[in-house]
Formats: structure tokens, sequence, C-alpha cells
């Protein structure tokens, strides 16, 4: 039930940003009737869908055949807007993908290529000076908090690190490995020689 009532949510979304990226119907014009199914590792269950022209169709408890078939956890999804790491992500398996890589080359092509003009969008609501407050407002409160968000995990990153010695510095896990390999070293060196005198 809660797959069903999420693939028509996505659905939605993906439709309704059809209409407010009026230049992703370009991009998938190669991708059109071609079925691509993700499967979320997260939830155990895949979804596919498909672009059949100016429309998205997105289906749940998908079974038939699909030209590219994607299986990844929910965080790695997200970097797919970025065609570059397709690759990458496939090489440190945190990706498999069967089928057809051109198609989803396209599909992460196509949405991180996607630039939608809010302003203008809201200008028909609220007129075009509001509108151009609003989203220069929201844009400057975006870069604050990350900038506020950074600055937090920071502070608690020194606090767990160097008042609660909760968590220990990077640099003393570095020692901390490179002390354990010499040990491993040393304990390799030594059962050769006590294996050296037991042959003797």
């Amino acid at each position: 039930m809660i797959e069903v009532v999420a693939s028509a949510i996505v659905e939605s979304c993906l439709n309704r940003l059809l209409i407010l990226e009026p230049e992703l119907t370009r991009s998938l014009e190669n991708c059109k009737h071609k079925v691509i199914a993700v499967e979320l590792r997260d939830w155990q269950h895949t979804f596919a869908f498909t672009y059949v022209g100016h429309q998205f169709m997105v289906f749940s408890q998908y079974q038939e055949h699909a030209d590219c078939h994607i299986s990844a956890s929910l965080e790695t999804l997200t970097k797919l807007t970025n065609p570059s790491l397709l690759t990458q992500l496939i090489r440190q398996e945190k990706l498999d993908l069967e089928g057809d890589l051109q198609l989803a080359q396209n599909y992460s092509s196509a949405f991180s290529n996607i630039h939608i003009d809010w302003a203008e969008h809201l200008s028909r609501y609220i007129g075009d000076a509001p509108a151009q407050q609003v989203i220069n407002s929201t844009q400057k409160a975006h870069v604050q908090g990350k900038t506020i968000g950074s600055s937090f995990k920071s502070t608690v990153t020194q606090l767990c690190q160097d008042e609660l010695k909760v968590t220990i510095h990077p640099l003393e896990l570095e020692q901390y490995k490179m002390h354990t390999r010499h040990i491993k070293n040393q304990a390799a060196q030594l059962e050769q020689r006590i294996q050296l005198l037991l042959n003797r």
C-alpha cells in the first residue's frame, strides 16, 4: 500500500517537473517509451518509470523486463544528478546497473541540467518584484543555513574530540593504524624466525 502511494507521489512530482521545466521534455526525447527500473536497497522494493512524451508513468512492484535496471541505496541515488559519478559508483560497488547504460546516463544528464525559474512561476501569483524578493531571500537563507550547519558540525566535532573525548581525532586514528601495521609486521617476522628454528 505504501509503495503504491509512493509511486503515485513520485509520478505526480515528475509530471509537475515537466511543467515547471519545459527543457526537460527535450532532454528526455531519446528516452521515450524506455523503461528504467530502480531497486531501492533500503526498502528492498523496485519501482519503474517510463517517459511516454510529455508525461511520466511510475509503477510499483514492477516485474516485467526493463531496458535498464539500477540497484542502489537512496543516498547513492541522490548522487546520480552528476552523470560523471555513474561509472565511479559502479566501480565502488555502491550501484549495480544492468542493461542500457546510455539510458541511465541520459536520465542523469537530463535531471542534472534542471534550472527552474522559480521567480517566473511565482510572479504569476504575487507579481514580479515580490517574487524576485522571495527568491533572493530564500537563496540567502539557504546560504546562511549551509554556513551555520558547517559551523555547527565543526563545533560538535571539536567538542567530541577535544573536550568530551568521545571520539578520536583523525590524526590519532592514523597513528593507531600505523602502530597496528608495525606490530603486525613484527609479529610476522617473529613467526618466520620461530618457523625457521622449528625447521632446524
